[in-house]
């Protein structure tokens, strides 16, 4: 569940931005001879249905169904007492609380249409029950996925989205700078980050730590180890939410001195960065990972050192990179949003992963 303020700001988002999004969307709607398309949220499968509405939900879950006329309509399974709060932070035309999401849905759609052509993206990861109540709302709704769809829209960052992940890479620099190169404990650390980034308006934030790199250079959701003291050389990643834009930033603590592998280590990190969507820039690299956002999952493992079935980023599409360089004995991370390049321009971070102290 998200702790953080959830708001519509209209000066960030205005009402064009909602509306262009969904002629995009209609347009290729009426290509693939589709009379809706249907997205599912909940609060860890935010992205499609916030990029369409603007909605990110604290807790449970929902659909938000586009017609080939109207805004979007949200069925969330919640009750009609939040319906008036979902109503004002987002960009729909009515909500609808119901139990069964998937039920109320289909009626919808049937409404709209006899025997309409629904696509739904993601179709199979919508839970089964959900997928049948669709089915069951009204008859002959003819069911397809339309992820392909979706993601052929969705790929290139509009100006708005990267103004938002650029806001949500300055919350989480912030944050990793309030942090004192020597804390008390790590869970000290983790407290000073987490109340900046709230502070600035992030919705979520999200720290994991490599207490000493020296040992281990995993990083980790640190919970029964909060209270141990960092190593001389340890990372912090903070993965911070705001206005339903994920990004991640990871910064590398050093002893006092030894600010040159880090600045050696950017360095590196800017000229890879600058080369994707190729990877030739992470071959000297241990460990790598590009995420983005497809559909649903805000940061969805792309392609990496790991990654066994890559997908390389589509041009103008926002990502996350994190990489791990060994430099003279040390092991530093790093990691920051970037901007895939297009028509032959170089790719370029939103945020640099250097700090002052």
């Amino acid at each position: 569940m998200r702790r953080g303020l959830i708001a519509w700001s209209k000066a960030e988002l205005p009402e064009l931005v909602f509306e262009a999004r969904i002629e995009r969307l209609r347009a290729a709607m009426t290509g693939a001879g589709l009379d809706a398309l249907v997205l599912y949220t909940n609060n860890t499968r935010t992205a499609a249905a916030s990029w369409l509405t603007g909605f990110v939900p604290y807790w449970s879950e929902g659909l938000a169904v586009l017609q080939r006329t109207g805004a979007p309509v949200l069925v969330v399974a919640l009750s009609n007492r939040v319906r008036r709060w979902i109503e004002t932070v987002s960009r729909v035309e009515r909500v609808i609380p119901s139990p069964r999401i998937g039920l109320e849905a289909g009626k919808l759609i049937g409404e709209g249409k006899a025997q309409a052509a629904v696509g739904v993206v993601e179709l199979d990861s919508l839970r089964s029950d959900v997928a049948a109540d669709l089915a069951r709302g009204a008859a002959g709704l003819r069911i397809s996925d339309a992820t392909a769809l979706f993601q052929r829209i969705r790929s290139e960052a509009d100006p708005a989205d990267v103004a938002l992940a650029a806001k949500a890479g300055w919350i989480a620099h912030r944050a990793l700078s309030c942090v004192s190169p020597r804390p008390d404990t790590i869970g000290t650390a983790i407290a000073a980050a987490e109340s900046e980034a709230r502070s600035l308006g992030a919705e979520e934030i999200y720290l994991a730590a490599a207490p000493d790199l020296a040992r281990d250079s995993r990083l980790r959701r640190i919970e029964a180890s909060a209270a141990a003291t960092p190593a001389l050389r340890f990372a912090l990643r903070a993965t911070v939410a705001y206005k339903g834009n994920w990004i991640r930033l990871t910064r590398t603590f050093t002893a006092e001195g030894e600010a040159p592998p880090l600045t050696a280590a950017a360095e590196r990190f800017a000229a890879a960065v600058a080369r994707l969507p190729g990877v030739g820039g992470f071959a000297d690299t241990p460990s790598w990972l590009v995420e983005g956002c497809r559909a649903a999952q805000p940061l969805d493992p792309l392609m990496g050192s790991m990654v066994s079935e890559p997908v390389a980023p589509s041009p103008g599409a926002l990502v996350s990179v994190q990489a791990t360089y060994s430099i003279g004995g040390q092991n530093i991370l790093l990691a920051a949003p970037a901007l895939v390049g297009a028509a032959g321009r170089a790719a370029s971070l939103l945020v640099q992963p250097v700090f002052d102290r």
